[in-house]
């Protein structure tokens, strides 16, 4: 299968704008209509809903926040009633009250119909045996491509994360041939194929999708090498609707995002104002149709940037680049901004380092200190003091070229730093 609708991915953007605009005037008078937190926000700008007509009015809208979920929990935001809702998954609220989401019977289809694009747009098909390693539950991420899966028609293993012994035999007696999970779990699978003696190649893999964190090329490129697969980055956020925004294609140039139901602005994080195609900033997502959760102007804060051009793959779709980080991940050490995902791709260059790593940032006085805790394999770390020194030397360097600042880098020993099943937790401020 190249496509999974063809006349929306591959149409031409004057068709596309047009259903834009159609279904961007019927979400704001809907929401204005269901929802008392947008016909508040839309009386205090003196937004009349039936004027909106145009697409090219969206940026005149109010942007929706993380914190107006918790202002409004847990069902304000909800545009149905509760006897219309089959399904409601929520955040894991670490940073707070979680944010809920809900679903109608026509959400958890529309749901199922771009999660399946997703996997389409890696080279998915019917004849798929596809392993859904995310967690199941409040997380949006099993069920999602669980349900993507089968709208596909495709063979659907809901194993959910974690026994990643279990999950290598499952992938050889099943006959796997496509993985979901996160990029931090597929790391996870390659450490306990090595202490199994279990080769990638003589797996029948042939394609991942890895998304619910940032991960850098270098990664990709490593485990595309060792699990000898097409590694795609996939894009959603419970907020939107899980799995299902916007993915890769086997091109690996850019994500397509899937406009039609999820239109994406990037906006100037600080000042809130809209940046032009081609320009890095804050990604924001307006839902055009869905019914228990239709967002407007929703923000996102991860950082990316888009631009349109015709994909070898023949889609039409604006591309969204790879998320480079969150501006709520983003460290400011000494004046200067940091992503975790800068110095995953420094370390990932460094072939003597294990791809496993933690950043913690302390204060001492006014002064902020940067260490980065670095896995070394097992020969590495039983090498001569004056050879790990000159490791520790390297990746400072590294680190010092890319940042333009200065780090501590301690080496530990294989499988030190803890493992996470989800989303890794890279970052220790102790400020």
């Amino acid at each position: 299968m190249d496509f999974f609708e063809p006349e929306i991915e591959t149409s031409v953007p004057e068709q596309l704008r047009e259903l834009q605009s159609k279904r961007l005037s019927k979400v704001v008078n809907y929401v204005y209509e269901k929802v008392p937190f947008y016909r508040e926000k839309f009386d205090q700008q003196g937004i009349e809903p039936e004027a909106v007509d145009s697409i090219e009015q969206i940026s005149s809208l109010p942007l929706t926040e993380k914190d107006d979920f918790r202002d409004n929990y847990p069902y304000g935001l909800f545009a149905t009633d509760l006897r219309d809702v089959v399904r409601v998954h929520a955040s894991s609220g670490t940073t707070g009250q979680p944010t809920v989401v809900g679903y109608t019977k026509n959400d958890i289809k529309l749901w199922s119909h771009t999660a399946a694009r997703t996997l389409v747009c890696g080279g998915a098909c019917p004849d798929d045996i596809i392993q859904v390693a995310y967690g199941y539950g409040l997380f949006t991420g099993g069920l999602g491509m669980h349900y993507g899966g089968e709208e596909l028609g495709a063979t659907v293993i809901p194993i959910s994360s974690g026994n990643s012994r279990k999950q290598l035999q499952i992938i050889n007696d099943f006959g796997t041939t496509l993985i979901c999970c996160t990029p931090t779990y597929a790391l996870q699978l390659l450490e306990t194929a090595s202490e199994e003696g279990i080769d990638f190649h003589d797996l029948p893999l042939k394609a991942g999708f890895f998304g619910a964190e940032p991960w850098s090329d270098s990664m990709r490129k490593s485990i595309e090498k060792r699990m000898n697969l097409d590694a795609l980055d996939i894009y959603g956020l419970s907020e939107i609707i899980g799995p299902g925004v916007s993915s890769e294609c086997l091109a690996k140039d850019g994500l397509h995002v899937f406009e039609d139901h999820f239109y994406p602005e990037i906006i100037d994080p600080q000042t809130g104002e809209a940046l032009p195609e081609d320009e890095k900033g804050e990604l924001v997502v307006t839902c055009f149709t869905k019914e228990t959760l239709p967002l407007i102007r929703y923000r996102t804060r991860d950082i990316t940037r888009l631009w349109r051009e015709k994909c070898d793959c023949g889609r039409t779709l604006v591309k969204m680049e790879r998320v480079s980080g969150r501006t709520d991940d983003m460290l400011i050490v000494r004046g200067v901004n940091v992503f975790p995902s800068q110095i995953e791709s420094v370390l990932l260059d460094i072939e003597e380092t294990e791809p496993h790593y933690q950043i913690i940032v302390e204060r001492e006085g006014t002064l902020d200190e940067l260490e980065i805790k670095v896995e070394v394999s097992r020969e590495i770390f039983s090498d001569e003091v004056k050879e790990l020194q000159a490791l520790k030397d390297k990746i400072a360097r590294a680190v010092s070229e890319t940042l333009n600042l200065r780090a501590k880098i301690s080496l530990v020993e294989p499988r030190s730093l803890k493992r996470h099943q989800g989303k890794a937790q890279r970052v220790i401020d102790r400020r």
